[in-house]
């Protein structure tokens, strides 16, 4: 009964949960599990906050670039693609139309040159008509002969105007043609400085006309 009365030895089990020991039990049984921290132990739960911190923000930037990155590649692969697709398609109709255009150009080339061959034989036999050997046997003929080849000529002149248009190119006139269009240069200036000329002074060739008129009425 004695040792129950002793109350050194007598410790409330509530007391005990509730955290509120003497100072000779507390300093038995170890730190207050319930007590606020102490102003080092903050201190040091903010640098390891602060640290954490910096941990995330290099985290991030490092997944910011890592983005960048995988978007400067994203858009690269979508020119990569965009350009080989455009590049097929211009040149598989490039391809399309310079074969066209080789086919039609070896073409003419090969018409052109069938154009010079049978030009050069209608100038020969044009430039083969001699009349001045003619007699008065086989004039007739000859000139029969003759027209008919300025004939044939002339049809295929024609023929080779409707399939080469550089052929219905007027060929530009001579020196004299052109002196002949545009008459004489001096005199033409002349005139056209006399019309000039006229034109400015008229009013004083009538001024002075009915000056003069004036004067012959008072005499």
């Amino acid at each position: 009964m004695a040792a129950h009365d002793d109350a050194g030895e007598f410790i409330d089990s509530d007391f005990q949960r509730a955290g509120y020991l003497t100072p000779t039990t507390a300093s038995t049984t170890g730190p207050l599990p319930n007590r606020p921290p102490t102003r080092e132990e903050i201190e040091a739960m903010v640098s390891e906050k602060q640290i954490k911190l910096a941990e995330l923000k290099r985290a991030q930037e490092e997944l910011e670039r890592e983005r960048a990155g995988l978007e400067e590649l994203r858009r690269r692969q979508i020119e990569f693609h965009t350009g080989r697709e455009e590049m097929r398609v211009n040149l598989t109709r490039g391809l399309g139309l310079l074969e066209e255009a080789e086919v039609t150009a070896r073409r003419d080339a090969e018409q052109m040159a069938r154009q010079l061959e049978e030009f050069r034989d209608a100038l020969s036999k044009v430039q083969a008509i001699n009349e001045h050997v003619w007699s008065q046997e086989n004039v007739s003929m000859e000139l029969a002969r003759a027209s008919t080849t300025i004939e044939n000529a002339r049809m295929e002149w024609n023929a080779a105007r409707l399939k080469f248009p550089i052929l219905s190119t007027a060929p530009a006139p001579t020196t004299e043609a052109a002196q002949k269009l545009t008459g004489n240069p001096l005199a033409a200036d002349f005139l056209q400085l006399c019309k000039m000329g006229f034109a400015f002074n008229w009013p004083l060739v009538l001024l002075g006309l009915g000056i003069f008129l004036l004067l012959l009425l008072r005499h």
